[in-house]
């Protein structure tokens, strides 16, 4: 694998495919806008065209040395990809590439393509990015077995391309929510909600305010109630025996 340092200067290597083969270099014509198309400024065509340099510029060429497959790599892949290790990038490209790989031969579309999974998730470190490495991965399997499902001859190729398109699909979404939950540091915020209510009965579900006549209202309702004449003696209790102060009918001094 060649890397090549960004140069301003340098026009990006240019590849015409049709249908998939390589037919060389052709004349390239442009073609004029429909009617009613977005049409640029003058001021923004300049950042359009550095924008569409810059991406080209991401793509990695395959060509062949004396029968040994060679890419041509630009060095702000690393940064696309989320890293600063050449080594690193170097096993990735390696690992698609024997993905990719049909017949001997790379196909180069197919590498872009999973390059471009990779660079859309938007990769901080080199865990993410080998997490959406996996994802293209497995969606490149995923479509295959979809394709094949589509051409099955009897039940047990449909059984079993079922049986393989369903897991992947579940692996995908798999690494999805690890994907989400290694970027959130694994935080996650589950409410629950349940309602009871009985027959002939009313609940209301959200944020209930209250006005502070209500409140206090309900407030005196739950307080037990208290003694009219708190000055009175305790009611004696049944079974109990009470002594009570009978007054004399003497009078003084008998």
């Amino acid at each position: 694998m060649s890397m090549k340092k960004p140069a301003s200067n340098k026009k990006p290597a240019t590849i015409a495919m049709d249908s998939g083969q390589l037919r060389g270099k052709q004349r390239v014509t442009k073609v004029k806008p429909p009617a009613g198309a977005f049409q640029p400024a003058p001021q923004e065509q300049p950042g359009r065209d550095l924008g569409q340099k810059e991406r080209s510029r991401l793509r990695v060429t395959v060509s062949e040395k004396g029968g040994v497959p060679q890419l041509d790599v630009d060095i702000l892949l690393m940064e696309a990809i989320g890293t600063s290790d050449p080594d690193f990038l170097d096993g990735i490209l390696k690992q698609l590439v024997d993905v990719v790989r049909e017949g001997g031969k790379i196909d180069e579309r197919k590498l872009n393509f999973m390059l471009s999974v990779v660079k859309g998730a938007k990769p901080r470190d080199q865990v993410e990015a080998m997490l959406a490495v996996q994802m293209a991965a497995v969606h490149m399997a995923t479509m295959t077995f979809a394709w094949r499902l589509g051409r099955v001859e009897n039940i047990r190729q449909q059984d079993s391309a079922e049986r393989a398109f369903n897991k992947l699909t579940r692996t995908y979404a798999t690494q999805m929510e690890a994907l989400k939950r290694y970027r959130t540091g694994g935080e996650q915020k589950v409410t629950v909600q349940h309602v009871s209510v009985s027959e002939g009965g009313q609940a209301i579900v959200g944020n209930v305010t209250q006005a502070a006549h209500e409140r206090a209202r309900d407030k005196a309702a739950a307080s037990p109630p208290a003694l009219a004449h708190s000055q009175m003696p305790a009611m004696p209790i049944v079974g109990e025996r009470v002594s009570a102060t009978v007054p004399s009918k003497r009078g003084p001094g008998k």
